[in-house]
């Protein structure tokens, strides 16, 4: 296949602009676009965070200055892509406008997943994926307010840790008794969990089954193993993750599973479209179908493997997997994988800043979640891209430097 010469992204997160960037710095002079109805790419993480509570502004939200697209010659189209032609190599727009490109990179990303309850529909049940969706929720918020956050993940936590510091009376409403146990492990997981309690969070074990008006509030029914609760509330907020909208590649006949499938560079089953964000799943050289991956750092991975493959570069080795999180004024941070087979050791055992190590079978290190232990994990990271095998007394013990250690 001939290089590609003028590209497209549908979607500007920041998937979508770190193909548009990564293109640029490796010297790619064709033509680029970002197609986006939200115009200039912008940071999610800190919607549930410094920008709901008021702390930063729309403009320190974006991922590049303006200026920097036009320096980089890169064009920002604030529409969004209806069609994929892919007889013609274009994208047609909502606005009737088309696009001819060489190569479509499709980094669509997810939407919030919906409540499937009666009631989830009503006006005051809210959902946080876009900036327009913080917006809403920090107008929505005052002093005293009553919060329902369905869900006790990553972000709805980070809400529940927001509007408690607004002075919102916040209850979050999640099945799992301890949630994120397969992100950080079961020792950190129920430390996380016990935060929420310990700054006046109240926390069910449960599902809610309908959510309702009544009058001026909202009744929000939940039912757990006890039995069932009535809740009211002036907001609900559902935070139970997102679906990847994979409605362009769908429509284009490309294949998928939950995911639009990907090569390790990002190359859909269509050889002029390519995918990166949260909506892929990446296909090994062995046959191995990945589940798709919806942090920060996954993003920037896939984008930059789709310039590679592009340009027709390899792709840089992928790290372990990384995410952070912040919530009631601790930094949250996990590598690798908590849930390989094998045991898991704590460092700082019995304290509120633990560190979980997760050693395979082998003794090799293959995970590491921390609170406020940065340094840390980092030197964990590395050992876990060497697959160092580690003593477990080294690993326990706070006085063992890890940038030391590598058996």
């Amino acid at each position: 296949m001939s290089p590609a010469r003028t590209v497209t992204v549908a979607g500007g997160g920041l998937a979508g602009l770190t193909v548009a960037r990564e293109l640029r710095s490796r010297g790619f002079d064709g033509t680029v676009r970002i197609v986006d109805p939200e115009g200039l790419p912008y940071d999610r993480p800190p919607l549930s965070k410094a920008y709901l509570a008021g702390t930063t502004d729309r403009a320190a939200l974006h991922l590049a200055p303006p200026d920097w697209f036009t320096d980089n010659d890169i064009r920002i189209v604030e529409d969004s892509v209806t069609k994929l032609d892919t007889g013609r190599g274009s994208v047609l727009l909502a606005s009737g406008s088309e696009l001819i490109s060489d190569a479509v990179v499709l980094a669509t990303g997810g939407q919030a997943r919906r409540l499937p309850v009666p009631g989830s529909d009503h006006p005051g049940v809210l959902k946080l994926r876009t900036r327009a969706d913080a917006d809403q929720l920090r107008d929505k918020l005052f002093p005293g307010c009553r919060l329902v956050v369905v869900g006790a993940g990553l972000i709805a936590a980070e809400v529940a840790s927001t509007a408690t510091g607004l002075g919102a009376h916040v209850t979050l409403i999640d099945p799992m008794p301890v949630p994120l146990v397969p992100a950080v492990g079961e020792e950190l997981a129920r430390v996380l969990h016990e935060m929420h309690s310990a700054h006046g969070v109240e926390v069910l074990t449960g599902k809610p089954t309908r959510i309702a008006a009544e009058g001026k509030s909202l009744l929000v029914e939940v039912e757990h193993s006890h039995g069932a609760d009535r809740l009211a509330a002036d907001l609900v907020l559902v935070a139970i993750g997102i679906e990847p909208d994979t409605s362009l590649a769908d429509a284009a006949g490309l294949r998928g599973d939950a995911g639009i499938e990907v090569t390790a560079t990002g190359l859909t089953s269509n050889p002029g479209i390519w995918a990166a964000g949260d909506g892929i799943r990446i296909r090994t050289a062995d046959g191995r179908l990945l589940p798709r991956s919806e942090h920060w750092e996954a993003a920037i991975l896939s984008g930059t493997a789709v310039a590679c493959g592009l340009l027709g570069e390899q792709a840089p080795q992928r790290p372990p997997a990384w995410f952070w999180s912040d919530r009631y004024g601790v930094h949250v941070e996990a590598v690798g994988s908590m849930t390989t087979p094998g045991s898991t050791v704590l460092r700082n055992a019995g304290t509120d800043r633990p560190i979980a190590f997760r050693v395979d079978t082998d003794g090799v290190l293959v995970g590491c979640a921390a609170i406020d232990g940065g340094k840390v994990l980092r030197a964990a990271k590395r050992l876990i891209m060497r697959r160092a095998r580690v003593g477990l007394d080294d690993l326990v013990d706070p006085a063992v430097d890890l940038r030391k250690v590598d058996r």
